[in-house]
């Protein structure tokens, strides 16, 4: 069994809903040896991340970065964690009110030192999610989840 954690901050609702979505696709009943764990950022802990074998990060854009509460996320767990983790296999979900560009790369510099190894394109929805982001999430946890469990990650 291959255990993915999804690790999200929302305030207004909208990451949320991109969550619920990457959720669904994770646990679509087609991938059968997956568990999957869903926390807030505010929740997660060093614990969820030494259980995972992949991660699915998402957050809003706040002031053209990631969220603090995901920021705090990463403060509260990188020393804990350190030299403790293989490769985790991750990607990236974001709601944007601007391109999302600024928190992709602030994510992305985080994760090469925790040793993650991006292996989906970002998912930046801009606005409210609309049936069309929510699928593009969907697809997004599914092909992580498939990967997992067929050993592609």
């Amino acid at each position: 069994m291959k255990h993915l954690l999804i690790v999200y901050h929302t305030k207004t609702g909208n990451t949320g809903q991109l969550a619920a979505a990457v959720y669904a696709g994770a646990t679509d009943p087609q991938v059968e040896a997956v568990a999957v764990r869903q926390v807030t950022a505010a929740a997660a802990g060093p614990e969820d991340l030494r259980w995972a074998d992949g991660l699915l990060l998402g957050t809003p854009e706040n002031f053209g970065y990631m969220s603090g509460a995901l920021k705090d996320f990463f403060d509260r767990t990188y020393y804990e964690v350190e030299g403790e983790l293989k490769p985790l296999p991750y990607a990236i979900f974001i709601s944007a009110g601007n391109d999302g560009s600024g928190a992709v790369r602030e994510i992305r510099r985080i994760g090469t030192g925790y040793g993650f190894r991006e292996v989906q394109e970002p998912v930046i929805v801009k606005g409210a999610p609309d049936a069309l982001a929510l699928a593009r999430c969907r697809d997004l946890g599914l092909a992580l989840a498939a990967g997992l469990e067929g050993g592609i990650y």
